[in-house]
């Protein structure tokens, strides 16, 4: 992804969900909870670890979905083939700056695939990972746009489910959700703007893709916050009734 589209993502989409969190109501297991000690410690090694497998999975999903259009015709029974775009080997993606010595028989693109709009093409082959990466970046950002706004979800409360603490316990979050959204898609289906970011727009198929990868971060907060309810909570629990 270029600066621009990076700074869009961290100064515009990230901005209204990270404020709205602010106004988040207490957790209902507050009263239930034994209360802090005073050395506790405010990122303790399971949080610590809980934020690294979310991130790894944001990088993860951000990388993969690029990977996905570029190396697979279909993916979850969509079909990523409607737009006309040619499908390279994993190698031949990781090594595309050896394009230039890549035969018409082992590399031979199509010269131009579809959009909502028009079409992107490109004169020579190798630039196909450059000129011709538009949708694949596209699709990279609508990712971490989305994976953001519902990893916002997950910081409804550090362990509670989202089945006992739903999303419109905040309204003001699911209100900076859909006005993040709403920039994102201004950008991407107006024109002028579309091309100063640099990207394309997406149709519905390639929405699900996005949906797919980003909305699996929720079921992967969920699976931790059971964990550490199950496992790392009681044992908190426990230390404190015998201190």
């Amino acid at each position: 992804m270029i600066p621009v589209q990076l700074l869009w993502v961290n100064l515009v989409t990230d901005g209204p969900p990270a404020t709205a969190l602010g106004f988040n109501p207490p957790d209902k297991d507050n009263m239930v909870k034994p209360p802090r000690r005073a050395d506790d410690a405010l990122l303790t090694p399971w949080i610590i670890f809980r934020y690294f497998v979310v991130g790894a999975y944001v990088g993860i999903a951000t990388v993969g979905v690029f990977a996905v259009w570029y190396t697979q015709e279909s993916f979850l029974g969509l079909d990523l083939s409607q737009d006309g775009h040619s499908t390279v080997s994993y190698h031949q993606l990781a090594n595309w700056g050896d394009c230039e010595k890549w035969d018409a028989a082992e590399f031979n693109p199509s010269l131009s695939y579809k959009t909502l709009s028009n079409n992107v093409s490109f004169e020579h082959k190798c630039d196909y990972f450059t000129k011709g990466k538009l949708k694949a970046s596209t699709l990279s950002l609508s990712v971490l746009v989305s994976i953001e706004m519902f990893n916002a979800l997950n910081a409804l409360s550090e362990d509670c489910s989202l089945f006992t603490q739903p999303p419109w316990v905040n309204p003001y979050l699911l209100f900076a959700m859909m006005l993040s959204f709403a920039l994102h898609f201004l950008i991407m289906y107006v024109p002028i703007l579309a091309e100063t970011f640099s990207i394309v727009p997406l149709d519905l198929t390639e929405w699900f893709l996005v949906t797919y990868f980003s909305f699996a971060v929720v079921f992967i907060d969920e699976i931790l916050k059971l964990i550490g309810r199950t496992f790392v909570t009681e044992k908190v629990v426990v230390k404190s009734k015998v201190d």
